[in-house]
């Protein structure tokens, strides 16, 4: 391989040696009801780190000792103040859900000196449960429409005032979907085999567009509850999209042409797996549009940001004379971590 070439390896999968890792998304809802406040956390304890997943899911099928420690890290790691008096931790129980979804629900109940003025809310649950984990907050004031706040690496608190409304925000889901497709490397492999062999604008905004929509389908779809499959089902159907993509460029290449048909059917996949679980917030109509909306936004800004880092070195390496292996051998490379993702999540999930 000459110098050049492998520098340009570099520069195509640069993002993906960075960006390889998972992020996982808690739920929460905070009530607040004068100075008394009851804080509710859900989390897939298969998403968040292995240690602590394995402590979340012990302390919610009953283990003591288990329940000990998550109950000191729902002292330390969410903190509410009103008026800049802090709130006093008070009752918690720890629960497993009912369901094979390996889900935990964590509630706090909170007392507070005062219950007018401004409410902070310290969000720190990535120092235990992982660097990429992030929380969907939903504050629920009487008389009020709910607030949502996105918690995510670089910003950590919230604040709301008890008396005066608080306009909505948009910016905390759109930074979610970008952190979600920038963050996914699983997405992210499965667009660079879409885009492969992928030549002319045209081609590619087809390939783009139709993921987007159809991703957008089916979050929009698991956000209002009327699409409901198990993370045991989605994520290794999306390892089978990554393989099912790179060995069509492999074995077909001629295919391209129809390869926004491709990316439609395997972005309804992809769709789902985020998306559990807006619906879980039980968001009030406005809301829940503007947190569609904005992740949905975030999702498709990540995925332009993507396709200008890769596509012109891919349109570069094309042409005749240069690199005409290097889509086989992204291809085959995106087959290979495709089929050991697809291999290890079946063998996890026939395991938990």
């Amino acid at each position: 391989m000459t110098r050049r070439a492998a520098v340009l390896l570099v520069m195509m999968t640069w993002p993906l040696l960075v960006l390889a890792h998972a992020t996982s998304t808690g739920l929460a809802t905070l009530d607040v009801a004068g100075t008394s406040l009851l804080y509710r956390l859900t989390v897939v304890a298969t998403e968040v780190d292995d240690q602590a997943g394995r402590l979340l899911w012990l302390a919610g099928e009953g283990d003591q000792a288990a329940a000990a420690r998550v109950a000191d890290f729902l002292r330390n790691y969410v903190r509410v103040s009103i008026a800049g008096e802090p709130c006093r931790p008070g009752r918690i129980s720890i629960r497993g859900s009912s369901a094979a979804d390996d889900k935990v629900v964590l509630e706090m109940a909170l007392s507070c000196a005062k219950g007018t003025g401004t409410l902070r809310i310290r969000d720190d649950w990535p120092e235990v449960l992982g660097a990429h984990f992030q929380t969907v907050l939903s504050v629920r004031v009487p008389g009020r429409s709910s607030i949502e706040f996105a918690f995510l690496e670089d910003n950590r608190s919230a604040t709301v005032d008890l008396a005066a409304p608080t306009p909505p925000s948009w910016t905390g889901f759109i930074a979610m979907g970008l952190e979600h497709i920038l963050g996914g490397i699983d997405h992210l492999l499965f667009l660079l085999a879409l885009l492969a062999f992928a030549r002319g604008l045209w081609p590619t905004v087809k390939i783009v567009t139709a993921f987007t929509v159809a991703h957008s389908l089916t979050l929009s779809l698991a956000a209002l509850g009327l699409a409901d499959v198990p993370s045991g089902i989605i994520e290794p159907l999306i390892a089978a999209s990554i393989v099912w993509v790179a060995v069509e460029n492999l074995v077909a290449p001629a295919a391209v042409g129809r390869r926004w048909l491709v990316a439609a059917l395997f972005g309804l996949v992809h769709g789902l797996g985020f998306a559990s679980a807006l619906g879980e917030l039980d968001l009030g109509r406005a809301a829940l549009v503007r947190a569609l909306v904005g992740f949905n936004l975030g999702v498709e800004l990540g995925q332009l940001a993507f396709v200008v880092v890769v596509l012109p070195p891919l349109a570069w390496a094309s042409r005749p004379g240069r690199l005409p292996w290097l889509p086989r051998a992204l291809s085959l490379a995106v087959a290979v971590a495709g089929t050991v993702w697809l291999v290890l999540r079946i063998y996890y999930f026939m395991n938990h």
